[in-house]
């Protein structure tokens, strides 16, 4: 990627939560390295293999985003989950739902969004962003979570206008570094 010579695959599996996309982490190279760490170690739910757990950083331009932190957001998820929930029943198909890690309910509303999108003309989204709540609270009664953070999911990956290396580069790509043990992270 960074030479231009590879591209990022969509990620298309039905755990995705925000659909078909390009998964990342909103300035949080802390996060997005122990994940990487955590697929090489076969510790995350990863539908492929990585053997050198590094960061890569991306400008990525919002475009036609939907921004789920946004208030009139979530009538349009709402809507779209109506949608969805209106064709199961038509075609005798039950609801997905959302299991742990697997989220095919959030997935199959984001779907069924793009499909109405397209039904009634409105342009695709380039990006959705936003919250994910994910981890243990951090005290009790807590809605701040071990692992929340900030996710983009880019569905036009012309909206990548780049990518980088985040520094410093020991830290965040410690696969430069020939002492680097995965298994003390």
């Amino acid at each position: 990627m960074l030479t231009g010579k590879d591209h990022l695959r969509l990620s298309d599996n039905d755990w995705d939560w925000l659909g078909l996309g390009a998964y990342f982490w909103e300035d949080d190279p802390y996060r997005a390295l122990s994940y990487a760490i955590g697929c090489a170690q076969k510790k995350q739910k990863f539908s492929g293999e990585i053997r050198n757990p590094l960061v890569i950083g991306s400008i990525i331009e919002l475009g036609n985003c939907l921004n789920l932190v946004e208030a009139n957001s979530c009538e349009i998820i709402r809507k779209a989950y109506e949608f969805l929930k209106s064709q199961m029943k038509q075609n005798g198909k039950e609801m997905p739902s959302n299991r742990g890690a697997n989220r095919a309910l959030d997935c199959a509303v984001i779907r069924a969004l793009h499909e109405v999108n397209k039904m009634y003309g409105f342009p695709p989204y380039d990006t959705i962003r936003s919250p994910f709540h994910q981890g243990e609270p951090l005290y009790e009664g807590a809605n701040f979570t071990t692992g929340l953070h900030m996710q983009i999911c880019v569905l036009n990956t012309a909206m990548i206008k780049g990518y980088f290396l985040p520094q410093p580069l020991e830290k965040f790509n410690p696969w430069l570094n020939k002492d680097f043990d995965p298994d003390m992270h």
